[in-house]
């Protein structure tokens, strides 16, 4: 593979992780991508992925029994909201703050991560 379809392959990749506004599954990143780069295949992303990580432009969104999200890393701190019905993950930019007063008397809380959990619009929406 020329370097120059890796890179434009690479490029539409972090055009739709930019522009989708939420974390993106390989999957998600591979359909919307393939608009961009036709014939873009699984195997592809995932190499692509693994090496716009180590350079730091996206990072993994990992949530419990599921697996990795992507999303770019200047997002800075922030939760999610996972669908119950779509599997679709969202950005929360709200965070409740201190939660030193949670943990046990003594321990410090040196990072967080919440997810909430419920339908999104789109899937709460009447049909």
């Amino acid at each position: 593979m020329s370097q120059e379809r890796s890179t434009r392959q690479r490029a539409a990749m972090r055009a739709v992780i930019e522009a989708a506004g939420r974390p993106l599954s390989p999957q998600e990143i591979c359909a919307m991508a393939q608009s961009e780069v036709p014939g873009l295949g699984t195997a592809t992303v995932y190499r692509n992925l693994k090496l716009m990580v180590e350079a730091r432009e996206i990072e993994p969104v990992v949530l419990p029994g599921e697996g990795a999200r992507y999303e770019p890393t200047h997002h800075g701190h922030h939760h999610h909201f996972q669908c119950n019905e779509c599997k679709r993950v969202f950005d929360v930019h709200e965070c409740p703050g201190d939660l030193d007063r949670l943990a046990p008397k003594g321990f410090t809380v040196e990072r967080h991560e919440l997810t909430l959990y419920g339908r999104c619009d789109e899937c709460a929406a009447p049909k």
